[in-house]
């Protein structure tokens, strides 16, 4: 129970009831919140578009609750109800269900949602990158931090992209096959060449800058400003929060 009555805010026993109804599991989720509830705390607390925080989501009712009132939302599962019962529940929350506040808020169904899985991390506790992350993880890790777009490329070169003007690529991990300081990860006159090529394989009439991230470079400065090189150092300037 809580300190408002459950006949207008519900208690745990309705709140089971309702995912009985939404979720097509035995396996009921132990405490949740009745819908009824979670609408008297949004709209004290937020108002239409608003977005809507739940770091530790359950079976959903806050996600569902936030769609049907039009205000946007995050959910963060770490356990596997984020696939046995958040997604099920709010595919059929878009279909139009009735269950909870749908009939009093006039919920007829619509909108959708973005389901993301988290990849391994790319630092360890002390800040550091981790030794067994591979390429592609932090490519797009970089791409991210620099772009503020999503990474999708997978490329078999060092070159991971052009975007709003500017070229980024990544020595890490041998991605030239040869870990040796003078072919794998270090910016070369040899390596740029190699980036080079796969820039203009990708767009012929790029001219612009490039950020390149790697282990050491041994190009002078005046040779990185000629070739409008910017040369950032892993693992100490890839940025652990953007």
């Amino acid at each position: 129970m809580t300190w408002w009555d459950a006949v207008n805010f519900g208690d745990n026993q309705q709140a089971k009831k309702e995912n009985i109804d939404l979720i097509e599991s035995n396996d009921i989720f132990g405490t949740p919140k009745p819908e009824k509830l979670v609408e008297k705390l949004l709209h004290i607390a937020t108002n239409p578009g608003d977005l809507v925080l739940d770091s530790f989501l359950g079976s959903g009712t806050t996600a569902a609750v936030a769609h049907k009132m039009g205000r946007r939302y995050i959910g963060i599962e770490m356990g596997e109800h984020a696939v046995t019962h958040c997604a099920p529940r709010l595919r059929k929350v878009i279909d139009g269900e009735q269950g909870g506040i749908s009939e009093s808020v006039g919920w007829k169904g619509g909108g959708g949602f973005r389901f993301y899985r988290l990849g391994p991390p790319v630092f360890d506790e002390d800040g550091h990158i981790r030794s067994d992350i591979a390429f592609p993880v932090l490519a797009a890790h970089i791409w991210f931090s620099e772009t503020a777009t999503p990474w999708t490329v997978m490329p078999r070169t060092p070159f991971l992209g052009i975007r709003d003007g500017r070229a980024f690529a990544l020595l890490y991990n041998g991605i030239l096959g040869d870990r040796r300081a003078d072919g794998g990860n270090v910016l070369t006159r040899a390596t740029l060449a190699l980036i080079r090529a796969a820039i203009a394989e990708a767009d012929p009439t790029f001219a612009g800058p490039v950020t390149v991230y790697g282990e050491q470079s041994r190009l002078a400065a005046p040779t990185l400003d000629r070739e409008a090189v910017t040369f950032k150092q892993t693992p100490y300037d890839v940025r652990a929060r953007r």
